[in-house]
């Protein structure tokens, strides 16, 4: 039960991070700045685990890009599958450490988990673009990692851990736990 219960809910996470980004109305500046595809992918860490939440953080932005075209595949959308599954990872491998699960052990779980995951971002980018010969620079990791992104890390850390905190105290998680 448990798993069918936590397939369904990460499938419910992948349909919200392929929809979410229509927000920005498909303009990749708006969707560099606000990063509506990251939000689902912690949502799902939390509340299914690490596992599921690295599935759906590595499908995401490979399968928004067959389908919608953005992010273009080659170098951002192969890097943002990285990241995004480093993000649910170590969220989730972090979030189930600790026994008492409030808000501070969200932001204990998502600020190494948002590091580690601008690192994987970076170093896939390095990769990637050393390919085909294309420099990939300190300033430019500096600018896509950290400066365009902080609109979006800062929606991150209000809504992902206001929108656990909503379901821990409406026992809808301790449901969840119960079936486990």
């Amino acid at each position: 039960m448990k798993t069918t219960f936590k397939l369904i809910l990460s499938a419910m996470f992948l349909a919200l991070g392929l929809t979410l980004p229509f927000l920005t109305g498909q303009i990749p500046q708006i969707g560099n700045l606000l990063l509506p595809m990251h939000i689902p992918v912690f949502l799902c860490a939390f509340i299914c685990g690490w596992q599921y939440g690295g599935m759906v953080g590595f499908i995401t932005p490979l399968l928004r890009s067959f389908i919608f075209g953005v992010p273009f595949l080659y170098p951002n959308a192969i890097s943002m599958a990285f990241e995004l599954c480093t993000y649910a990872i170590v969220c989730g491998l972090i979030y189930q450490c600790f026994k008492k699960k409030n808000i501070p052990t969200i932001y204990f779980s998502m600020l190494p988990a948002m590091i580690a995951g601008r690192i994987v971002w970076g170093l896939i980018q390095v990769i990637l673009l050393g390919l085909k010969d294309v420099p990939f620079s300190f300033n430019m990791f500096i600018s896509g990692a950290i400066l365009n992104a902080i609109p979006g890390i800062v929606i991150q850390l209000i809504l992902v851990p206001g929108i656990v905190t909503v379901l821990q105290y409406s026992h809808v998680l301790d449901n969840q736990r119960s079936t486990e």
